[in-house]
């Protein structure tokens, strides 16, 4: 998939029973995305659950992430904390690996006003020797970047974009004031093909992990102007957010049982998230949109 549409995958963080990374899964997750022309990678973001994650193990997954990936696909990594002191101390630790980029969450636990996050992304700016960008997912932070703040930030030379979670009318007019200068990369899987067919061509999230196929298909349908294909693929999309979002298992645990069936080991869903049950699994796995999900493909299990 060589296009000038990125599609950056955030990439889920398969553990070991010790909760250690699970190498050989780190892998084979990796293999998978590049093999369907997934062109960027977020590691240890929301999706890679980085906050919950032994030092060691976070340390592990950024270094051999960097050296699996071989500058193959652009690789950005996750650094954001609670504290200024906390996040830069993580970006020193990441900072020493040929990386694309750090992203960081606004602080979350204790509340900050706007002009305490200028502060804070400007500060973090001036210090990292890799470029920084921002992140805003106030649904899980309770933390909002708010336009004014955005475009202010986004003057500083070493901020070099924004990966926003929450809906895309709150950062429309920083796409389009600046653009061309500042990349604003959206996480709007339910609207992809609305937002591929008005051209914003910047994407990441974690639910491509799951079905790169799909991901690549819709890809290859904006660029072949398929709108048809293009919404076909949304409403499938959709329907699998959906189902993620309200099966009876933890979210991350259907994640796992998902990437185990492609073939790709490990658990992504640390302690105290339940595992899924083998009456859970049996019922996701006899779903009609599971089941079109691993057509054509060889079901592969993987501990």
């Amino acid at each position: 998939m060589t296009s000038s549409i990125k599609m950056i995958t955030a990439l889920g963080t398969p553990l070991t029973p010790e909760e250690d990374l699970h190498v050989e899964g780190l892998e084979a997750h990796l293999q998978d995305q590049l093999d369907h022309g997934i062109n960027g990678f977020l590691v240890a973001g929301t999706m890679g659950l980085m906050q919950l994650l032994k030092e060691s193990t976070y340390r592990d997954l950024v270094a051999r992430s960097v050296a699996y990936n071989a500058g193959r696909a652009e690789l950005l990594v996750g650094v954001g904390d609670t504290s200024y002191v906390r996040t830069l101390e993580r970006i020193r630790m990441v900072e020493e690996y040929d990386i694309d980029g750090v992203v960081a969450l606004a602080p979350f636990f204790i509340k900050y006003s706007q002009s305490d996050l200028i502060d804070y992304y400007q500060s973090l700016a001036d210090a990292s020797s890799r470029p920084l960008f921002l992140y805003d997912l106030p649904q899980t932070t309770g933390t909002k970047l708010e336009v004014a703040t955005v475009m202010q930030l986004a003057q500083h030379p070493n901020i070099q974009g924004i990966k926003c979670s929450d809906h895309f009318v709150t950062i429309r007019p920083v796409l389009d004031a600046i653009g061309d200068e500042f990349r604003v990369i959206v996480a709007q899987p339910t609207l992809m093909d609305v937002l591929l067919r008005a051209g914003v061509r910047e994407h990441l999230d974690g639910i491509y992990g799951v079905v790169p196929e799909w991901i690549a298909a819709m890809v290859t349908a904006t660029e072949g102007e398929d709108w048809e294909t293009l919404a076909a693929v949304q409403q499938d999309l959709s329907a699998l957010l959906t189902l993620l979002q309200t099966f009876s298992a933890p979210l991350f645990s259907t994640v796992t049982a998902l990437l185990n069936r492609r073939g790709i080991p490990g658990n992504f869903a640390p302690r105290p998230m339940r595992p899924i049950t083998e009456a859970e699994e049996a019922a996701l796995f006899e779903m009609p949109l599971v089941k079109k999900m691993f057509a054509g493909k060889a079901v592969t299990t993987a501990e």
